[in-house]
């Protein structure tokens, strides 16, 4: 048995599924953004999103959204980031970890930063679903799905259920 658990775990992706798991086992992008969430989130996270379901709910994303523009494309490049478009799961996690990191540092443009860019993904975010993930050409560039958990689970609107109940 142990023999057999060694070998799932040398061919095994960490994305998907646990060494000690079965093939019908899988990890969901939400245990990571869950793990993410449990660390200490900045309040500036928060902030962002709550006003990203609250948005959700009220407009659901109907009316056209912009994509990035320039400025906010050269911001991601500054820190070597794709788009959300052409960006994995694995690496939006990475991101979103440097960018709580990057919230509670010392220097002030660090910061700043961190909460723009987290604000540029958001807007990605938001175009993305206005065109219903029609730019999105490979099932391997999911990094959205990772953002739009990490936005759940860090909100204090965590269900939709709960935003039901608000009155707007």
């Amino acid at each position: 048995m142990l023999q057999n658990m060694t070998e799932n775990k040398l061919d095994f992706d960490l994305t998907s599924r646990s060494a000690f798991s079965s093939e019908s086992d899988s990890f969901t992008s939400r245990s990571f953004a869950a793990l993410l969430a449990k660390n200490e989130v900045p309040l500036s996270h928060k902030k962002i999103a709550d006003n990203y379901l609250i948005i959700k709910k009220v407009f659901k994303f109907q009316a056209c959204m912009s994509r990035i523009s320039n400025v906010e494309k050269s911001l991601l490049e500054k820190y070597d980031f794709n788009t959300l478009e052409y960006t994995t799961m694995k690496q939006m996690y990475d991101e979103l970890s440097l960018l709580q990191k990057w919230s509670e540092s010392d220097d002030q443009n660090l910061r700043q930063d961190s909460d723009n860019i987290l604000l540029v993904r958001v807007k990605e975010l938001k175009y993305l679903e206005a065109s219903r993930y029609a730019s999105v050409s490979n099932e391997i560039y999911n990094g959205y799905k990772a953002l739009e958990q990490y936005l759940k689970e860090i909100s204090k609107f965590r269900s939709v259920r709960t935003l039901g109940r608000m009155s707007f």
